[in-house]
């Protein structure tokens, strides 16, 4: 039988019955598969958040890789499951734009709406397609399944709004699009967009976050160790973006700040 990565990314937690379901599923059908957890420990029904974290982390993935991604607050309803296929990849979800960000990145190829039963468990609850389409689908993709079998050709899968983002001289408009583990906020702000700043390291910027009627002063700076412990500063991050943060500290937690605040930028003369 083909070995082949599947990845799990879910709001489910640690503590629940889910997450080893949809694995038992998938090692029924190809126990030679491996699975690798992402995480599950998307807060409950951010699609947002869990389609930047597929981003951010399915290109370092073997070419192949199954990506099942469960955040789907809408399962039980009217909206479809799909199955994408990318130049390097597989990615298996709810039709609720989870998946997008991460497959137009890779170049999508095909895109199918999951609706053969012969590849779902013969029973599909209403609350936990994981288990019963997605994990199923996924193994039998591990197991060399054309996808065009699983069911008709989507021309229009749903894509999530992109955070607005407006750059000039001197001057950005953005919002926070990510907090991760350590309250580092990540700006909309790509590195390209701090070009067009003029920004340098060593330039000091001032951050507006209107919900807060809040001003924060930063150092532009390459790393988080040319700052003093506690400082504020900001940085190009890992990804690329423009990331606001406090060395050995918490920016959202200093600050309140929180995912979708609007944050405008200048360079302080």
């Amino acid at each position: 039988m083909m070995s082949r990565v599947i990845t799990l990314l879910t709001d489910f937690g640690y503590e629940s019955y889910f997450v080893p379901s949809m694995k038992g599923i998938i090692l029924s059908i190809n126990p030679n598969a491996t699975i690798v957890d992402i995480t599950h420990a998307i807060p409950q029904f951010n699609i947002f958040k869990a389609a930047f974290t597929l981003w951010a982390s399915y290109k370092y993935f073997p070419r192949g890789t199954i990506h099942v991604v469960v955040v789907d607050p809408g399962v039980g309803t009217s909206r479809r499951a799909l199955v994408i296929k990318t130049r390097n990849y597989y990615f298996v979800g709810p039709d609720n734009g989870v998946l997008m960000m991460a497959a137009e990145d890779d170049g999508i190829e095909d895109v199918r709406s999951i609706e053969n039963r012969s590849y779902m468990r013969p029973v599909v609850s209403s609350t936990f397609h994981g288990r019963d389409v997605f994990a199923p689908v996924a193994a039998y993709i591990s197991l060399g399944l054309d996808i065009s079998l699983l069911g008709p050709r989507v021309t229009d899968p749903i894509k999530l709004p992109i955070p607005p983002n407006t750059v000039s001289k001197g001057f950005a408009r953005s919002s926070i699009i990510y907090i991760d583990h350590f309250g580092n906020a990540y700006t909309g702000v790509r590195s390209s967009d701090v070009t067009i700043m003029g920004l340098g390291y060593g330039d000091t910027l001032r951050i507006t976050v209107p919900r807060k009627n809040l001003e924060i002063e930063a150092r532009f700076l390459r790393s988080y160790g040319f700052a003093k412990e506690g400082e504020t500063l900001a940085l190009i991050n890992s990804e690329g973006f423009l990331e606001l943060s406090v060395n050995r500290g918490s920016f959202a937690s200093r600050y309140g700040i929180e995912e979708g605040d609007e944050v405008v930028i200048s360079i302080v003369k």
